[in-house]
């Protein structure tokens, strides 16, 4: 299976990502699963006219073309004629090319949130006319449009994320080149479900101290981070704490709140990242499938209960309480 990469409007963070996989050697693992990277505007040694020759080649047709890799949104502007990004040497706008490519794809995929949904390039008042693949924000269409399906009948997958873990770029190419994806694998708004049916919330070590609502008041401190300070594991689908990047890292893991940034439209909630908003003292993000009536039956009594240890040890930057020993035999 071979797979062309580009780069659209976006920071390359992504790529970034992709070199931290959990794997001794990158390259050797995609060769491994039977993958050949035709071009990477980063890791390929190819450039100017050798490249130039191998996207005209995938276009017209004698290049075979499994996989259209794009990171990045696409910048539709000024006015439509995406002229704020042109391809270098080609005196062609990069969306003119992965139009042209898409039509030839028999899969694409959206690396990130950028890619798939627009992402923080696509922010504020958006000059670029900044957008996804196929989705404009939350709303389907973006660059190839609502209808759009590749060879395979797949619509883009979306493999978001800011920047997206690089488990889930390699499990999605691994999972591609053995026929092994369907719409099945794909959530409503097109990610892979092996991590998009997953909440954050999943695993996280904060989790204690969440089922207590012993929460956290400043960055440093070791209690839960939603009530407080912004977080929305709760909210945003993904398997970050099940799968941390590095065999460690997390958002919530190093003390940051989780910015839900595989949804769209995460770049502006409307709020400070590291604040929850409240209505009553409530917060406004309460879990995706909970009514707001039994959260706020079940904080109070969780926090009616909350043991000394997890009490204090949630406003602290470190364990001032550990808990106690006891025999754990059955009685």
């Amino acid at each position: 299976m071979n797979v062309l990469w580009l780069q659209s409007g976006g920071c390359g963070g992504c790529t970034m990502s992709l070199l931290c996989a959990d794997t001794p050697n990158l390259m050797a693992t995609l060769a491994d699963g039977g993958i050949e990277l035709l071009w990477h505007p980063s890791l390929s040694e190819a450039s100017g006219a050798d490249v130039i020759a191998l996207l005209e080649a995938c276009e017209a047709g004698r290049q075979r073309l499994d996989v259209l890799c794009v990171e990045g949104a696409l910048l539709r502007g000024p006015k439509g004629t995406g002229r704020f990004h042109m391809l270098a040497g080609t005196g062609r706008p990069m969306i003119d090319w992965v139009q042209s490519l898409a039509s030839r794809a028999h899969h694409t995929v959206a690396v990130g949130t950028c890619a798939a949904f627009g992402g923080v390039t696509a922010a504020a008042f958006n000059p670029t006319d900044a957008c996804g693949l196929q989705y404009d924000g939350d709303a389907s269409g973006g660059l190839l449009g609502a209808d759009y399906r590749s060879g395979s009948g797949l619509p883009v997958i979306n493999v978001a994320g800011c920047p997206t873990h690089p488990g889930w770029v390699l499990d999605t190419l691994l999972a591609l080149a053995m026929d092994e994806v369907s719409e099945h694998s794909l959530d409503a708004i097109g990610r892979p479900r092996f991590y998009a049916d997953h909440l954050v919330h999943h695993g996280c070590s904060r989790n204690e101290f969440y089922e207590f609502k012993a929460s956290a008041e400043k960055s440093s401190d070791l209690g839960c981070l939603m009530e407080h300070m912004g977080c929305k594991g709760t909210q945003a689908h993904a398997d970050c704490n099940m799968r941390p990047w590095n065999g460690q890292g997390s958002c919530t893991n190093g003390g940051y709140a989780c910015i839900s940034c595989t949804e769209p439209g995460f770049e502006e909630p409307g709020h400070p990242f590291s604040q929850t908003p409240k209505v009553g003292g409530i917060p406004i993000g309460l879990p995706t499938d909970m009514p707001k009536a039994w959260f706020v039956a079940l904080a109070a009594l969780s926090k009616s209960a909350t043991p000394r240890r997890v009490r204090a040890n949630a406003t602290a930057d470190h364990t001032v309480v550990t808990p106690a020993i006891r025999r754990t035999g059955r009685k």
